[in-house]
């Protein structure tokens, strides 16, 4: 493939969609005090209030190490907190605060402005179309991923 053409290179441009989505919510979020992956973390845990560091860890596609840094500096903050689980005492639950809420609240709508700064234009019906084409290809690569098994290990003969 030439090199020219490289915009059109279905992973090159969606993840150049991707960055720069992230790059202007980035700059319209700047006056709240949140790293990215502060407001990552409670906009997921926003759907998954209750759940452990280790599956939240797993959901961001992030070391469980690097989640502890982000939860502490967010616990810091008084927006999430650490509850014991009621049968295992080796986990830790996630819970937003009350305070997280109106950032949340701030996050969604900055969200909602960014989409449709990059969506200006795009009729409804393709806005929905491009929605479901999406949608198939996670399917598709959800369940192409599933169903690959995992290499045969070589042997070892003696």
């Amino acid at each position: 493939m030439p090199a020219d053409s490289l915009d059109r290179h279905l992973g090159f441009l969606l993840h150049d969609v991707a960055r720069l989505l992230r790059k202007r919510f980035e700059q319209k979020a700047r006056g709240m005090g949140l790293t990215r992956a502060q407001w990552q973390v409670l906009a997921h845990l926003a759907r998954h209030e209750g759940i452990h560091q280790g599956g939240l860890a797993d959901i961001l596609d992030i070391e469980p190490i690097t989640l502890v840094r982000i939860l502490d500096r967010l616990e810091a903050a008084s927006l999430i907190e650490r509850r014991s689980h009621a049968t295992d005492r080796r986990l830790r639950l996630l819970y937003l605060t009350p305070k997280a809420h109106p950032l949340l609240e701030q996050i969604w709508r900055l969200g909602a402005e960014t989409r449709e700064e990059a969506l200006n234009g795009i009729s409804a019906a393709d806005r929905e179309q491009l929605i479901a084409t999406l949608l198939a290809m996670k399917a598709n690569l959800i369940q192409t991923g599933a169903s690959v098994a995992a290499p045969a290990q070589p042997q070892d003969h003696d």
